[in-house]
């Protein structure tokens, strides 16, 4: 497996795999306003660092974007010693081949040479298996960073809030699987 950046060439296939890949957490139901961000890929990696996967014979298993720190778009932390990861995807087909752990692993050394203390992540309810790699990494619930995304209010603000779990990785520790 191969992991790199992101190019241009494969902006649309990547966001293609994206919204496949959420999609597939709601059973195919659409994501509303959040589908455009999620195809969006030349504006990601505009803002941040977009990275992919590879198999042995090049075919894009997924992607994931980093996102160096606060002062990006794409953030959604504030904290000035902290960098993130956004949009975690695996095309279903390579599902359980090693590849969402292999773009993590990236986004970790990223933060590393960044000289980042710790890196933050959103996760929805429904992603229970990505949950359950980032808790297997060493990454840690910290429930006071979770956000509430209020999707569909009406002119009350009334609507259904999407509750985002925050987990965040201290980088003076080690990742599972470090050498």
């Amino acid at each position: 497996m191969l992991i790199r950046r992101i190019l241009p060439s494969e902006y649309e296939a990547l966001g293609l795999i994206t919204l496949t890949a959420y999609r597939q957490l709601t059973h195919g139901e659409p994501l509303g306003p959040y589908e455009q961000q999620l195809l969006d890929v030349a504006t990601r990696a505009q803002d941040s660092e977009v990275y992919v996967a590879l198999d042995d014979e090049g075919h894009l298993m997924g992607g994931v974007t980093f996102v160096p720190g606060p002062e990006r778009a794409m953030a959604e932390f504030r904290d000035p010693q902290a960098c993130g990861i956004r949009m975690l995807a695996t095309d279903p087909e390579f599902q359980g081949r090693g590849a969402g752990r292999a773009l993590v692993h990236t986004c970790v050394q990223r933060a590393r040479e960044e000289h980042r203390a710790r890196i933050i992540l959103h996760s929805a309810p429904a992603m229970t298996l990505a949950q359950s790699m980032y808790l297997r990494m060493g990454f840690v619930r910290v429930h006071e960073l979770d956000e509430f995304i209020h999707e569909g209010a009406n002119a009350e603000g009334e609507g259904v809030a999407l509750h985002l779990k925050a987990f965040a990785f201290t980088l003076e520790g080690t990742l599972e699987g470090d050498v």
